[in-house]
């Protein structure tokens, strides 16, 4: 059994980790919604699609750093093939007390913890990030 979230949440922690400035991961749905949720936060300078060596879709991620400090400081998985942890909208928590974001698997879609609030609809909590 394999987790591909976690699979692309290591590929960015440890790019960063690296000080790469771009990385590469493979393409899905879900990998694209994460990504364009930390790149609108402000963990990612671009999102762009494009091919590997073999053909396949990927996604080519440009790492941000500030003043040669990553912008991302730490990525968790939260709920896991394991253990499926789900929130309503009032229970949903708050990553370092607001100042970090959410990123849940709605029926609305892959949505930002705050937007989850606003919308009045509770999901999956599949990661943590600040």
């Amino acid at each position: 059994m394999s987790d591909s979230i976690s699979d692309f949440l290591t590929i960015i922690r440890n790019a960063y980790g690296a000080n790469k400035d771009t990385c590469s991961a493979k393409y899905s749905k879900i990998h694209r919604a994460i990504a364009q949720i930390l790149k609108d936060e402000g963990y990612l300078k671009s999102v762009d699609e494009g091919e590997d060596s073999n053909g396949h879709k990927c996604l080519v991620l440009s790492l941000k750093y500030v003043d040669d400090t990553p912008a991302l400081s730490g990525i968790k998985r939260v709920s896991r093939p394991g253990r499926r942890l789900y929130f309503q909208c009032t229970e949903i928590p708050r990553t370092l007390g607001g100042l970090g974001v959410g990123i849940l698997t709605t029926s609305r879609g892959v949505l930002r913890d705050r937007d989850a609030r606003q919308q009045n609809v509770g999901g999956e909590l599949i990661c943590s990030v600040w």
